[in-house]
């Protein structure tokens, strides 16, 4: 288990969000957001777990949720359900959206897909949604 302190957690994940900061590490402590600092020897530290909480909350701010939606959402996830949602941040990365390619279906429907993906496997997805969409009149 690693720990950090406040500074250090928040320059790891400068690195993968450049919005984050200390200031917004220490608030989303202040305000229940992560669980209860660990004490380590006679201090308070952050670790690992509150890590996988702050990438977390950053793909669900992302996506849309408010501060108090990304807390509700959290308080009943089980650990590896924080981390594997957390996982998902590079996705929201932008020079992830740069390698990626992006085909607009409709005005409400983006789908981003990555250069990985074969061409034929493409078309299918595109095609599958783009069926989808028509059935429930969304094109």
């Amino acid at each position: 288990m690693n720990t950090y302190t406040a500074k250090q957690l928040a320059e790891v994940l400068q690195n993968e969000d450049p919005q984050m900061n200390l200031r917004t590490v220490r608030y989303y402590t202040q305000i229940g957001m992560l669980p209860p600092l660990e004490l380590v020897g006679n201090k308070r530290a952050y670790t690992d777990s509150h890590l996988h909480y702050l990438r977390a909350i950053l793909v669900l701010t992302r996506s849309g949720e408010t501060l108090a939606s990304a807390q509700e959402k959290l308080a009943g996830l089980p650990l590896d359900d924080v981390i594997k949602l957390g996982d998902n941040l590079r996705l929201y990365q932008s020079d992830q959206m740069l390698h990626s390619e992006l085909h607009v279906i409709s005005e409400d429907v983006i789908l981003s897909v990555s250069p990985r993906i074969s061409t034929a496997l493409k078309e299918k997805m595109l095609e599958t949604i783009t069926r989808l969409l028509q059935e429930e009149g969304q094109v």
